[in-house]
């Protein structure tokens, strides 16, 4: 695998991570269950570990990371804040799509197959910890 495209894939990554980080921003912000901001402020926190980690990892194999969720990421997540319904159920099963969505299974068919063993070790590491936010958000849709 060339370097190059294994730092491509893990910025195109990253930029996922900071697109969940902005969404989640924008959820919070929305809700006003107590509980659900609480659980939405740490499934933040934890994309926020989850972007360091791979910004670290990129600087290590000597790439440059992006620091943005980059153009589209950009546009994809104005229209989005519009898209964003009032009721606290809605937020969660919205925020539960783009984790299933974007955070495992966009995720995993991005890097499949392009990456080296350390790099596809650490993103296999974040797409199980999004796995976690899914039963999170779950739990939180039956509550």
């Amino acid at each position: 695998m060339e370097k190059t495209n294994i730092l491509k894939t893990l910025n195109k990554f990253l930029q996922g991570q900071y697109m969940g980080i902005h969404a989640y921003e924008d959820y919070i912000q929305k809700v006003n269950d107590h509980y659900v901001r609480k659980e939405f402020q740490a499934i933040q926190q934890q994309h926020k570990r989850n972007a360091e980690q791979v910004a670290e990892h990129i600087q290590n194999l000597g790439g440059k990371p992006v620091d943005d969720e980059g153009f589209v990421g950009a546009v994809t997540g104005f229209i989005g804040r519009f898209q964003i319904p009032d009721d606290t159920d809605e937020i969660v099963r919205s925020a539960l799509k783009g984790e299933t969505k974007y955070g495992i299974e966009m995720s995993e068919e991005m890097v499949a197959g392009k990456l080296d063993k350390e790099s596809r070790r650490i993103i296999k590491e974040i797409i199980d910890m999004n796995r976690k936010h899914v039963e999170i958000l779950n739990q939180m849709k039956h509550r």
